[in-house]
């Protein structure tokens, strides 16, 4: 038996959108709008604000890929921490399976780029042109000045919100205060300049013009998304056993006698719905799980004095009376392995060394200095990943009488790597092969618990 909810390809002659069909929205209010406009002013601040705070004398937030450094607020990730950076992405995705599994597509819906921009360009698009009849309206009329002039606002305002876009996206990987300097007094390199310029084209022609065919035909997450669900995913559906048989009616008609169930046929839920589909036939891979049609569909109960919820959101189980059941082994399941994911990764950010030295021997295998001993080069490259500047003292061990020549401290700034040229020494006798391994030490000054050691080859004539 099969467990999961099935999806339902619509064809497209039934009247779900094609490829070229334009989808003209409809103005509708409601709670879960009021929801998705709260979350949406929440992501624009996070995103626009967040690359202009300040920590300490840099940007807070900072991946200068020049310099390999990634400053997150008070911590700096080198390469080296990349490791950590496949951790957030596999930690993300095990998220996204948790939140498929117990209410369907709400990251589409509410917090995917991609809807959030969409929004953000249609509600525009309902300023400057009009509501959805306007807007059809409108396209059908032949080029006048006054439509010209109502594109052009529209065109405008569009390229302005991808500009922003752009110039902040660029942000994180330029400084953003130079950046947006260089841009207004037209000094701006010719790189900045091109990402600049093709992240504005990205943001207009996704958010602008492509919209709902990113979902419907570029993304892959509606495709498998039947894998995660199961009969008590919460996802938007359509009470049929309530709503049928359809058919208008005037308010306060004894409908029930006629027949017909509480749905009017009334297309609001279709004419609201940014992909274009119509969620009375079922769930399908089309719909993004924004509750438009939830909204829509309850002020129109309302003013038919109907009770809300045609349209809700319940599970398939819920749907046929079974009731809702939240906490199941599946989803619990997955609780626990990211709740274990996030706690590793808390203790792995936490206990990350500090400190990491690479030793770089010196090509000749070994010489004679002036005393008769036996004398190896290295060079030391000294990575200080703390945020206060450090000096390290600086120890060589694993032979007898083992002398180290030359610098035997090293001072680091924050954030910086240094390279210490050294020079190992030891009279011949102590060797006991012609290949020997030795230790470095680096010990902070300031705070002995940060040290590293790290071995190396000793090379000479027995």
């Amino acid at each position: 038996m099969n467990e999961h909810i099935p999806l339902h390809n619509i064809d497209a002659r039934a009247g779900s959108p094609t490829l070229m069909d334009k989808i003209h929205t409809r103005s509708f209010q409601g709670y879960f709008r009021r929801l998705r406009v709260l979350g949406g002013v929440f992501l624009f601040a996070l995103y626009f604000g967040t690359v202009w705070l300040t920590w300490g004398d840099r940007q807070a937030v900072f991946w200068d890929l020049s310099g390999k450094q990634f400053h997150v607020f008070g911590s700096t990730f080198w390469p080296q921490d990349l490791v950590l950076l496949s951790a957030i992405l596999i930690i993300c995705a095990f998220g996204l399976f948790f939140l498929t599994v117990l209410a369907g597509r709400v990251w589409c819906g509410y917090t995917c780029p991609q809807s959030v921009w969409m929004w953000i360009f249609m509600w525009v698009e309902k300023v400057t042109e009009g509501d959805r009849n306007q807007r059809i309206k409108l396209d059908r009329a032949p080029m006048t000045f006054a439509k010209f002039i109502k594109r052009a606002q529209k065109h405008g305002l569009w390229l302005l919100i991808s500009l922003a876009t752009a110039i902040t996206f660029v942000g994180y990987f330029t400084p953003i205060r130079e950046l947006v300097a260089n841009l207004v007094t037209l000094e701006a390199g010719g790189q900045a300049l091109f990402w600049v310029f093709f992240f504005t084209t990205a943001t207009y022609l996704n958010a602008g013009w492509l919209r709902e065919k990113v979902c419907l035909h570029m993304c892959p997450y509606g495709r498998f998304q039947s894998s995660m669900l199961d009969k008590d995913s919460l996802v938007i559906t359509y009470d049929a056993a309530r709503g049928e048989t359809r058919g208008p009616r005037k308010k306060g008609a004894d409908y029930k006698s006629d027949g017909l169930g509480d749905c009017i046929d009334c297309q609001m839920c279709v004419q609201v719905c940014p992909t274009g589909i119509d969620i009375r036939d079922g769930l399908q891979m089309e719909c993004i799980g924004c509750a438009a049609c939830i909204d829509a569909c309850d002020s129109i109960m309302g003013k038919m004095g109907y009770d809300p919820g045609l349209i809700r959101y319940t599970s398939e189980r819920g749907l046929e009376g079974g009731g809702l059941r939240i906490l199941r082994p599946r989803l619990v399941g997955y609780a626990m392995v990211l709740l274990v994911m996030f706690a590793t990764f808390s203790w792995a950010i936490a206990s990350r060394p500090l400190l990491t030295l690479d030793i770089e021997k010196d090509r000749g295998l070994f010489r004679y200095n002036a005393e008769g001993q036996v004398e190896n080069s290295y060079v030391l490259k000294v990575l200080n990943k703390s945020q206060k500047s450090q000096s390290y003292d600086i120890r060589a061990t694993g032979l007898d009488g083992l002398e180290l020549n030359g610098t035997d401290k090293v001072t680091v700034a924050a954030g910086e790597r240094v390279e210490v040229s050294v020079a190992v020494a030891v009279e011949p006798e102590s060797l006991a092969n012609e290949v020997n391994t030795i230790s470095f030490h680096l010990r902070s000054e300031t705070d002995p618990a940060v040290t590293v050691v790290e071995d190396s080859k000793f090379t000479g004539a027995m």
